[in-house]
């Protein structure tokens, strides 16, 4: 697990020296990310350098150095992420000739893009990655992220032209000619949704490629610039989850529930066998939910001794499953670490979040992920975790509340639909009649997935400038066509809030500390068995993530395993109504929002104000506004 960085000058001018001290400042903006190492290969003749910070997991000698060039002289990578199943491609590529000086998966992929080609060598690698591969022959850059978008990839073009990239915004910033101007689409995307998703980026000029793809780079695009480029249709598609849901969706399981079940045990004793392959420490999150503890239990059952497992709970009982963790803990006889968090604790950490997120970031969820990370990393390097369970195998209520108002909708007389709809703006957020107006007015499914999931419901009526651009959970294409509601709503959280927020707030908190953290549930083997299952065999009888819960009793009692699902967040309004409230006032001053121009302060006053007085649901509008706020003092920082 590492950062990657680098640079491409459509004029080349700088000398070997400039290009290392370039690449060392952008290397050095990520080092959280890979405190172990740093290197930098430079192409003086092209105006090329990649950087590399390392985070040793795999092979801690120098043999894992990077960026690595290959034997033949033909390649080279910078590589942020981890192929699990590296001992099987070495032994492949051995018998084919191929020599190993260390043990890395870095060499081995290495030897894989030799040997096949970039997406060739993707297509056969499991793991999380992105990718930084030049090759030096034809002079063609290719930039790649792994299928589910476990690791972070950003590029664009500076003031000067220059082709920029990275595993952080940060990378980028450390460009001394990066423009920071806020892209108002993206700003209200964050509104929105809480996060940013692909490929769309805070600052103008900047983009992130989406899950699954893969970039080419060759001179022509590095001169033609960010004007005569499309982010959406540019990369090349190596693995698409909505492709690989439709067909597993037409092939189907061809078996019962308890042939199912069996299939399950074995994906997922593999995919988590893989993934505690490390030379370091190495734990897992416990949060006492399904997926939590169906990881944990794994582990422990392919351990020699007690795995290392850690969980943190706040001071409000609401937000607290911590005793539902040690529990489990107690059960599986893991050597537990249980962190008790009071509200001071968690609030020294609010200063921090800018950093630690990169780029703005509003779920609430990431100040105990970010506190959990922290814990973690005092005893171990990598941590598994149970990411991916609610979306592959339903898991969240709000599916089962848009399938039943689907249903409701569809009986409804067109008239009285269209006298009883209507479209509250921001007051649906609130519940009651509101809500049900917008509800009504959603039109489909995937309008009603877009009311689950949406915080201002018309944030480009208080971003100054935005525009409506379209996500998953607007565009028709994102929806599989083939299968049931259920299959197209978890697509739409699969492709969209799974790897751009949950993704995207693990790795950012884990990497700001030196963790990693790895997902069995996201090994693609797993997600495709996921989706050929029938609906039946994941909602039954009202209970959510049916089997994989029958899994799970195979090694915790009933009362373990069937609760109520409690989420994990933080107690947001509280704080802004304590002891937040003079840092909210401050960063929601009509006058500077007027002034810094991103906003207009009339919406954003007015929500503040009837949530001082007693609303209690707009917090979450709030946070998104506020985080925006902060993440913006941090513009000029490098």
């Amino acid at each position: 697990m590492c950062g990657i960085a680098g640079a491409w000058s459509p004029t080349p001018r700088d000398s070997a020296d400039e290009l290392r001290a370039l690449g060392a400042r952008m290397g050095s903006a990520i080092a959280h990310r890979g405190p172990d190492d740093a290197g930098s290969w430079v192409e003086p003749g092209v105006g090329l350098v990649l950087a590399h910070r390392r985070l040793a997991i795999v092979d801690l000698s120098p043999e894992g150095h990077q960026p690595m060039a290959s034997p033949d002289g033909r390649w080279v990578i910078a590589f942020n992420g981890e192929i699990y199943n590296h001992a099987a491609l070495r032994s492949e590529l051995a018998a084919l000739g191929h020599g190993f000086r260390g043990h890395s998966d870095t060499e081995v992929l290495l030897a894989a893009i030799t040997q096949w080609g970039v997406e060739a060598a993707l297509e056969r690698g499991n793991g999380m990655l992105a990718l930084a591969a030049w090759d030096r022959r034809d002079r063609v850059l290719w930039l790649a992220r792994d299928r589910v978008g476990k690791k972070p990839l950003y590029y664009g073009w500076s003031g000067d032209g220059t082709f920029v990239f990275g595993s952080e915004l940060a990378a980028l910033r450390a460009h001394p000619a990066l423009r920071t101007e806020v892209d108002p689409d993206a700003l209200a995307l964050l509104l929105r949704l809480d996060y940013i998703p692909a490929p769309h980026a805070i600052l103008r000029g900047v983009h992130k490629l989406p899950a699954g793809r893969l970039l080419r780079v060759d001179q022509a695009l590095v001169r033609a610039g960010d004007a005569a480029f499309d982010p959406a249709s540019a990369p090349q598609t190596w693995w698409s989850s909505l492709d690989r849901q439709r067909a597993a969706i037409r092939q189907g399981f061809d078996g019962d529930e308890g042939s199912a079940l069996s299939t399950l045990d074995t994906l997922l004793r593999d995919a988590t066998a893989l993934r505690m392959q490390a030379d370091v420490p190495l734990g897992a999150f416990l949060s006492g939910g399904t997926d939590s503890s169906l990881v944990t239990a794994l582990m422990q059952a392919q351990s020699a001794r007690p795995v290392r497992s850690f969980s943190i709970g706040f001071d409000n009982a609401v937000h607290d499953e911590s005793g539902y963790a040690a529990a489990v803990a107690r059960h599986l006889g893991t050597d537990h670490t249980r962190l008790h968090v009071d509200g001071h604790a968690a609030l020294d950490l609010v200063p921090e979040l800018p950093r630690i997120f990169d780029e703005p970031f509003a779920d609430s969820s990431q100040v105990p992920t970010a506190l959990l990370c922290r814990l973690a990393r005092q005893h171990v390097t990598v941590a598994l975790s149970g990411d991916g369970g609610d979306e592959l195998f339903f898991g969240y209520g709000r599916y089962a509340r848009a399938l039943r108002n689907e249903q409701r909708l569809a009986r409804l007389p067109r008239q009285l639909l269209a006298r009883l709809a209507g479209d509250p703006g921001e007051r649906a957020r609130l519940g009651g009649l509101a809500a049900l107006r917008a509800e009504l007015a959603a039109g489909d499914l995937q309008g009603l997935a877009r009311q689950r999931v949406s915080r201002w419901r018309r944030p480009e009526d208080v971003v100054i400038g935005a525009r409506r651009v379209s996500t998953a959970y607007d565009d028709p294409a994102a929806m599989p066509g083939v299968g049931t509601g259920a299959d197209a709503l978890m697509q739409m959280d699969f492709a969209c809030y799974l790897a751009e927020d949950i993704l995207t707030k693990v790795d950012r908190a884990s990497m700001a500390v030196g963790l990693e953290a790895r997902a069995p549930l996201l090994d693609w083997r797993v997600a495709e068995f996921a989706w050929s299952l029938p609906l039946s065999m994941k909602w039954h009888e009202g209970t959510l993530k049916h089997l994989p819960k029958q899994l799970l009793s195979r090694y915790l009692p009933d009362e373990l395993v069937h609760r109520p699902k409690s989420g994990f967040g933080a107690p947001v309004g509280d704080w802004l109504r304590g002891p937040l409230r003079d840092w909210a006032e401050a960063q929601l001053d009509e006058r500077r929002l007027r002034e810094e121009g991103h906003f207009r302060p009339e919406p954003i006053r007015a929500i503040w104000a009837e949530f001082l007085a007693g609303q209690r649901k707009w917090h979450t509008h709030l946070w998104g506004v506020l985080m925006f706020q902060a993440w913006r003092e941090t513009l000029n920082q490098v």
